[in-house]
């Protein structure tokens, strides 16, 4: 066994972000034109600036969010995580909504009644995709801007989702070994001979990297319990044992000069999904400390930061036609469709194709359109000089940095960061000169276009 592989800790898929959620309006000197919002985020990989941006809205402001992922799996899970938030709350109660969203979004075993619900949401959003190729039926899944070989994809990835869902049947049907066993191969691959003293290495990774970069709400039992089988959020008496289907992606392998695609979990193992919503809150009652030690977990920070931005939702609710002396007829859980998913006053999210970055600044449509652009730490090579071009005048660029990316050394965490300043400089902006104020511990550097002299 070889000492490990570091850089196989973050994966070669981001389904969670490497920073906390973010109310991008909030984020730099960004300007109100006319009340209406243009953002682009670019590799995000999950929803939590679309929540915490929307959970921020005033009455009167509306907000159009364009979305660029690498992959269509990733988009597949976009899309299946926003359906969870967009359920009625007649439909799903608000503790039973935001345990099921925190469920999906980082565990990789759920449970039966779980997984017959993302089965069925996975055949709604098949439809949603196949059905609607040029008018979205629902602006906060609109996919009808992807290619047509992107949208086959989508329904393709939705139809593996929707195949048995019991961890022998899974296996038996597409030849996958258990998730379990999917997991501990990629600790085993990344750990190499420390794989003996794992309890150690992720002790050590907790205490000496991620508290030290004040992730104190992550404790040592949830932590541990994650990087040793995966399991983030168990919120409801139950087993987790059914394979999350939404955390399965292929990887191409070279094998005897051949390409061979193998499906497994290729995604982080060291950082935790609880830095999208579990180490940042603004009820500074949730961390508050007791001899030392934080009184809430990043699960109890998680859940509260998930509900408080779903209630949020209500209020941009549009209004229904039905009179309130005549009230819907609530409907099954089985019979939710597309159609009864919360639809939200001036919000619309638009999935855009893959490779569609560098074609944008040759449409008129998005000529300096977007306020807020927002890169990954993976995606920040992506702004390039033609960018300024969608950017608007007054644009806010927003580019995560590679604070809780657990494999670089302080030294390589740096070199990022100045590699960031580099690139826009040479796109053509400028550091925000109230960087340090952004209240972001040094997870974001945030610009805005250079000022011609």
């Amino acid at each position: 066994m070889s000492a490990g592989r570091a850089s196989e800790g973050a994966g070669c898929i981001s389904w969670w972000g490497f920073s906390p959620a973010l109310d991008l309006l909030k984020t730099g000197p960004v300007t109100k034109r006319d009340g209406n919002f243009n953002v682009l985020l670019i590799g995000c990989a999950d929803q939590r600036h679309i929540l915490k941006t929307i959970s921020g809205l005033q009455n009167g402001e509306n907000l159009n969010i364009w979305v660029i992922e690498n992959s269509m799996e990733v988009v597949a899970r976009q899309l299946l995580l926003l359906y969870v938030a967009l359920m009625p709350k007649e439909i799903f109660g608000f503790n039973e909504k935001t345990e099921l969203y925190l469920e999906v979004f980082g565990n990789s075993e759920i449970r039966c009644q779980t997984a017959e619900m993302l089965r069925r949401a996975a055949s709604q959003l098949s439809l949603c995709v196949t059905e609607s190729m040029e008018t979205p039926t629902h602006p906060c899944l609109n996919t009808t801007h992807l290619k047509f070989r992107e949208q086959d994809e989508l329904a393709r990835i939705f139809k593996l989702w929707t195949q048995p869902h019991s961890s022998k049947s899974l296996s038996e049907a597409s030849g996958l070994l258990p998730m379990s066993k999917l997991w501990d191969n990629r600790v085993r691959q990344h750990l190499g001979t420390r794989y003996d003293f794992r309890k150690g290495c992720f002790d050590w990774d907790l205490t000496m990297k991620l508290h030290e970069k004040g992730c104190c709400t992550i404790n040592k039992q949830e932590y541990t319990q994650w990087r040793g089988s995966g399991l983030a959020f168990e919120m409801r008496e139950g087993i987790y044992q059914v394979p999350n289907p939404s955390l399965l992606s292929f990887r191409v392998f070279s094998q005897g000069g051949n390409k061979v695609a193998a499906r497994g979990y290729w995604g982080d193992i060291v950082s935790s999904p609880y830095l999208s919503f579990g180490i940042k809150t603004d009820d500074k009652s949730l961390l508050k400390t007791q001899n030392g030690q934080q009184v809430k977990t990043a699960q109890d920070v998680s859940y509260a930061n998930v509900q408080m931005m779903f209630q949020s939702l209500l209020s941009r609710l549009k209004s229904s036609s039905t009179s309130p002396s005549e009230p819907k007829e609530p409907k099954a859980q089985t019979d939710l469709t597309i159609n009864d998913l919360m639809h939200l006053t001036g919000v619309s999210v638009t999935f855009l194709p893959m490779d569609s970055l560098q074609k944008l600044s040759q449409k008129k449509q998005y000529e300096s359109l977007f306020d807020i652009i927002y890169l990954s730490a993976s995606c920040v090579h992506h702004l390039v000089p033609n960018i300024s071009q969608i950017a608007a005048p007054d644009a806010v660029i927003v580019m995560e940095l590679a604070k809780y990316i657990l494999d670089l050394d302080k030294e390589q965490e740096a070199g990022f960061s100045q590699r960031v300043m580099r690139i826009a400089l040479d796109a053509g902006f400028e550091p925000w000169q109230n960087n340090s104020d952004s209240n972001d511990d040094n997870a974001h550097s945030v610009f805005t276009l250079q000022q011609k002299k």
